[in-house]
């Protein structure tokens, strides 16, 4: 028994890891890829995002999150080792907590490159994309492909 555990545990990981490998967004209605243009959103999916991701609950867990992913990857060999999905995930986050209202994509490459593409609403958080995207352990590039939004009319 002792054996068959960490046998399962690790199949189940494997499985995970293999059944997510998607396309990081920072909302339901960012595109699947990079260089597509996302869907502008109702105002009532605008409006619950935005409260769920200005949230104080929901910027805690995502800072706890960066952290933990931070501490695994620590113990598993640092940036050589990095998992893209990982790097993609970390970044996303970062990007969520601090981006709320955007519709961003992230891909990430083995190399530590990173591609964000999608909409943000003003020039401001454009430029926040690529310094957010660097704090992060593994990130080597950063290719910005994100637009401004249209105003809505």
């Amino acid at each position: 028994m002792q054996k068959l555990t960490p046998f399962l545990i690790s199949g189940l990981l494997v499985f995970g890891v293999a059944a997510c490998d998607n396309a990081s967004k920072t909302s339901e209605s960012a595109p699947n890829n990079a260089n597509d243009a996302p869907q502008t959103p109702t105002a009532q999916v605008t409006q619950a995002s935005q409260q769920d991701a200005q949230s104080e609950v929901r910027r805690k867990q995502l800072d706890a999150d960066i952290r933990a992913r931070e501490q695994r990857n620590n113990t598993t060999g640092g940036d050589t080792t990095r998992a893209k999905g990982d790097l993609a995930s970390e970044v996303r986050s970062k990007l969520e907590a601090n981006i709320p209202k955007s519709q961003l994509t992230v891909n990430a490459a083995d190399d530590g490159t990173i591609t964000v593409g999608g909409t943000v609403n003003n020039a401001k958080e454009l430029a926040k994309i690529e310094p957010l995207s660097k704090q992060i352990k593994g990130v080597k590039i950063v290719v910005v492909k994100a637009t401004i939004a249209p105003p809505k009319s």
